[in-house]
């Protein structure tokens, strides 16, 4: 097989219509590849170029259980594996991705203007923790109004606890949760109910327990630092395998899993200095894959830089990515709540930087950072509403606290209708975090289950270590205990329950808003003002799209306040206000009103309209 066909087949295993299997696997650091199984002799693999092996064989079915000898070495499992049944240091799972019967012909992708993100957790979302679990929560979803799904990581990890960002086998998928069977089983079954899968990856480093590529291949280097230790090899000697690795990897879950959108994690921490970075590559092979199937599939980033390449187009000189999280808005949105400003969390003045992020979508855009102690950030002009997805909450910045609270531990419940109702007011695409539309208050908490006693013990340490500081709230819940786990699980019963249920009705009121009336449908940045009133703790929103004009009022402050809506001759018709007795609120808006003062009750969010598309 030629250097450039071997770039064009996913690496691991996979079988042709004949049943026969084709096996691929990247190991320039042996002399002598076998694949054993079973208790049959193993097979030698042919040695080609680059370090690449292949064999082609009917003897190995799918279902079996088979790893690699590396010169008469192990057997260790398929770098490229799709199941591990029996855990990162078990040997892999043959697995036929060819075999689902898929429903999903008629399926198509919702443009990402209108995706609605709900983010999930597969081991705490539902009491059986798996993805079959998630399939019969659809309904609720479904009911709920949101649109996509996103899915953090579930790339085989050590143990059955952990938020997936430790996986080690990139291809595969966590066996405790159901299996690469199982997550096409849910693909299909949330297709069926309109609903489009966001898969976590995470690109930038491996977890530690249970990582053997290192043994196969050149697929990490020293040439940079990270938090993870040696990078991911994307630009130095051997990288062009690695490359193709990854490259596939995401091509793998478009085309047999049926996954709509990957959010890349972290791709900050990427190293690549290559003329083609690694994300512009997967773009391009992204769009060539959608023009033979007909299927549009998204990439999302999560990054800790304003850097507009990652989302400009490649032939604007991006790197092509469809859509970016935009921490800067979470954390303004945050600290106008009234949280504090520690940390990353300093350099935001509340109210004043949640109105810029509503203008700008970046707060730092080319301005002074005095926490990063650098000018930091470039100006977002030009990009569209739709490139950029907001949230009051996610894993990252509730997990990442040291008792994992979240906001409905923090603020009141009028502050939490309030924050709610300050994302689904922006022209950006909204992202809810499971269990905080009907207000759970079970936090989620950090938590692994190395079966590797030293490697458990240094995680909860290092755990202590990053809240020294913080011992006067208590101790940091163990990461390796069960307790954290379980403590982490959202609690169904509640949603039957006040005041949970009212929330989950107000979510649902401005989900179905959002889908209905065009100014916030239109994720449109130009139409958009944002007036601030630093000393008043107020933000006045207002929203143009065709003949619809919308003024959203953000009281953050304790106190009434009062505010007037424009143009004398208009009528304004409300939309929807926290404050409103059925909400629970203490007060009850007009349903219309005229031009003039109007009496804002404090921490609360009212939005009126010209127009009302009903």
């Amino acid at each position: 097989m030629s250097y450039e066909a071997m770039m064009g087949v996913r690496p691991g295993v996979t079988f042709n219509d004949r049943g026969e299997a084709n096996v691929l696997v990247w190991a320039p650091k042996a002399e002598k590849v076998q694949l054993k199984f079973g208790d049959s002799l193993p097979l030698d693999l042919e040695k080609g170029a680059y370090g690449f092996w292949t064999l082609e064989t009917f003897a190995l079915r799918p279902g079996d259980k088979y790893g690699f000898l590396l010169d008469d070495q192990g057997p260790l499992p398929d770098p490229a594996t799709l199941h591990q049944p029996d855990g990162v240091h078990g040997l892999s799972g043959a697995f036929d991705v060819r075999k689902f019967s898929w429903t999903d012909g008629q399926w198509k992708n919702p443009a990402m203007k209108d995706y609605i993100i709900y983010e999930l957790h597969t081991g705490t979302f539902t009491p059986e923790g798996t993805f079959a679990g998630i399939a019969e929560k659809l309904g609720y979803l479904a009911e709920l109004g949101v649109n996509a799904i996103e899915i953090m990581p579930v790339s085989q990890f050590a143990g059955e606890r952990n938020w997936g960002y430790d996986g080690v086998f990139p291809y595969s998928v966590q066996n405790s949760y159901g299996g690469p069977g199982g997550l096409q089983y849910l693909v299909n079954a949330c297709h069926e109910r309109g609903i489009a899968v966001v898969l976590d990856l995470v690109y930038n480093h491996l977890g530690p327990e249970g990582n053997v590529l290192e043994r196969f291949g050149h697929y990490f280097t020293a040439k940079y630092n990270t938090p993870w230790g040696e990078a991911v090899n994307f630009d130095d000697a051997w990288s062009d395998a690695v490359r193709h690795y990854f490259v596939q990897n995401a091509l793998m879950w478009f085309r047999d899993f049926h996954i709509d959108a990957l959010r890349l994690d972290a791709v900050h921490a990427i190293k690549d200095f290559s003329p083609v970075h690694i994300l512009q590559e997967i773009r391009e092979k992204t769009d060539e894959l959608a023009r033979e199937t007909g299927r549009e599939h998204y990439l999302i980033v999560e990054m800790d830089l304003n850097d507009t390449r990652f989302v400009k187009p490649v032939e604007s000189g991006g790197y092509g990515m469809d859509a970016q999280w935009v921490d800067e808005f979470h954390h303004a949105l945050r600290v106008s709540s009234g949280q504090e400003r520690t940390g990353y969390y300093s350099d935001f003045d509340g109210v004043a930087s949640l109105a810029k992020s509503y203008r700008d979508a970046y707060v730092y855009d080319g301005i002074y950072s005095d926490h990063r102690k650098r000018k930091f950030g470039m100006k977002a002009d030009g990009i569209p509403g739709h490139r950029f997805i907001v949230f009051s909450q996610n894993h990252d910045h509730v997990g990442n606290r040291m008792l994992g609270e979240r906001t409905s531990r923090l603020v009141s419940f009028e502050m939490q209708k309030l924050l709610a109702g300050a994302v689904f007011a922006s022209p950006f695409v909204p992202l809810l975090f499971m269990g905080e539309e009907w207000s759970e208050p079970n936090p989620f908490q950090y938590f692994v289950s190395h079966t590797d006693p030293e490697l458990a013990e240094a995680v909860r340490k290092g755990r202590k270590k990053e809240f020294a500081a913080f011992h006067l709230e208590g101790e940091a819940p163990d990461p390796v205990a069960a307790a954290t786990f379980e403590r982490s699980r959202v609690q169904w019963h509640l949603i039957d329950r006040e005041p949970h249920r009212t929330m989950l009705r107000y979510y649902r009121k401005w989900i179905g808003l959002r889908k209905t009336q065009p100014v916030l449908k239109a994720c449109d940045r130009e139409g958009l003002s944002a007036d601030v009133f630093e000393e008043k703790e107020l933000i006045i929103v207002e929203r143009v799209w065709e003949r619809q004009h919308v003024v959203a009022f953000l009281n953050f402050s304790k106190t009434p306040r009062e505010v007037s809506l424009p143009f004398a001759h208009l009528t304004w018709h409300k939309l929807i206000a926290s404050s409103d007795t059925v909400w629970n609120g203490p007060q009850t808006m007009p349903e219309k009103a005229e031009a003039g003062p109007v009496i804002m009750p404090p921490e609360s969010i009212t939005v009126y309209a010209n127009i009302i598309n009903s």
